[in-house]
């Protein structure tokens, strides 16, 4: 499919141009055999479908968008993820991002606060096959502490700090990917890691625009060592 390869060739230049923040100059093949793979036309609204391809973010009602293939492929990417691993992705929105991570993992917990589209995606998901995904609707700034602890966290939506509950949730040795700061300002894109002691450092890898975490959760800052 022409559009595919299209956008896997957008995706290696956004990675050329960013990889003095970003670490790499390349990312791995299985992260992008698994994007190749997802029918991303398949999540996003069918009046949108000929736009599906395109390197940006794509709006998908209620408010939420798809993010922009290289994001989805470079924090999946950050993730580090593998084939025995349990992972928690917070902010499902059409399901894109867990169908990607569930063909790299052992098994994908979503939460989505929006009850219509936490629906809609689960239906999806199951529709399309990827059936080592459970989603909920559920505030994610909780987690989901019944299948804690996790190798991997992902966050789909800017929180204003790291989820304490999330730090707790997340194993040692394990990392956590997600978007840091205001909505509708500059955001930074961190790696969360937890060493074996469970100490955490964390790094900032370059701006993004997402849009914000929402849920009855408390504000105020954890204490960050970004390198």
């Amino acid at each position: 499919m022409r559009q595919v390869e299209k956008m896997m060739q957008d995706i290696a230049a956004e990675v050329e141009y960013t990889r003095h923040y970003i670490g790499r100059d390349a990312l791995a093949p299985r992260v992008l055999n698994a994007i190749r793979k997802v029918p991303r036309h398949e999540f996003v609204p069918e009046e949108t479908r000929r736009f599906a391809y395109e390197n940006g973010p794509a709006s998908i009602g209620y408010g939420q968008t798809i993010s922009q293939p290289y994001i989805v492929a470079l924090m999946t990417d950050l993730l580090e993820p593998q084939k025995q691993d349990i992972i928690l992705e917070v902010g499902t929105g059409s399901g894109y991002q867990a169908a990607v991570l569930s063909l790299l993992v052992k098994h994908v917990y979503t939460l989505e606060i929006v009850p219509e589209l936490g629906g809609l995606s689960r239906e999806r998901l199951q529709r399309l096959g990827y059936h080592n995904v459970t989603a909920r609707i559920g505030d994610g700034y909780a987690g989901w502490p019944e299948h804690a602890p996790f190798d991997g966290i992902i966050l789909t939506a800017a929180a204003t700090h790291l989820p304490p509950a999330l730090l707790d949730q997340l194993k040692p040795g394990g990392r956590m990917v997600l978007p840091v700061g205001l909505p509708y300002l500059p955001q930074e894109l961190l790696l969360v890691e937890k060493d074996a002691q469970g100490q955490i450092t964390t790094t900032k890898i370059l701006d993004v625009a997402f849009v914000p975490l929402t849920g009855e959760h408390v504000s105020g800052p954890a204490k960050l060592d970004i390198q």
